[in-house]
């Protein structure tokens, strides 16, 4: 008993952990921050039905002499391991991006690019990891989320945060976010980003 409260104790003195929980529509949204990737500028877990995602943010404290454009990189990475799979054979190593991560990241980088300030040239780097997949919840979704949260807390300019969300339209009645399944019989497949103020992203 003694060892777990010594535990406990230099948990609480290691980690400033940080837990919020919302209920999204029929599911449960859980955001983490201050426990993994404290090395980041801003780093958020995000769990929206167990499907779990780790968006890490990281940006240079100053821009390169005679730069005139914004290098902003955003790499969304989804290994097979997340929905408990190993590939064979040729593909095991799993190298390039895959088109649905290059797509996904070009998802994220669209309605979070226009929110920062016009003359910020500093380097951003936007790295999204799915740690775990629930195939009725898509991780796209979940990572522009958990993107626009890591940006929020980071100290980086950003005129966020933004939403987001997926909308199909089933037996004349639409729907938030829905999964793989329900899709096959949906009639529109919408997803929608942006701020209180305005939509910046259709897709």
């Amino acid at each position: 008993v003694r060892y777990q409260l010594l535990k406990q104790e230099l948990n609480m003195s290691i980690f400033n952990k940080v837990t919020k929980t919302f209920q999204w529509g029929d599911k449960t949204v859980i955001m983490e921050t201050g426990e993994i990737a404290r090395q980041a500028s801003g780093a958020v877990l995000v769990n929206i039905d167990d499907t779990v995602v780790l968006a890490t943010v990281v940006a240079s404290k100053g821009a390169k002499p005679g730069q005139d454009f914004f290098p902003l990189t955003v790499d969304y990475i989804e290994k097979t391991y997340a929905a408990g799979k190993i590939p064979g054979s040729f593909f095991k190593r799993e190298a390039k991006p895959s088109e649905h991560e290059t797509l996904t990241s070009r998802l994220i980088d669209r309605p979070i690019r226009p929110l920062f300030p016009e003359g910020f040239f500093n380097e951003v780097h936007v790295v999204i990891h799915t740690v775990s997949l629930n195939p009725e919840v898509d991780a796209d979704i979940a990572a522009l989320s958990a993107t626009s949260a890591a940006l929020a807390i980071s100290g980086i300019p950003f005129t966020g945060p933004i939403g987001a969300a997926r909308v199909g339209y089933i037996n004349g009645e639409y729907v938030l976010n829905p999964g793989q399944t329900a899709r096959k019989s949906s009639q529109m497949d919408l997803v929608v980003a942006g701020t209180e103020a305005a939509v910046l992203m259709v897709e």
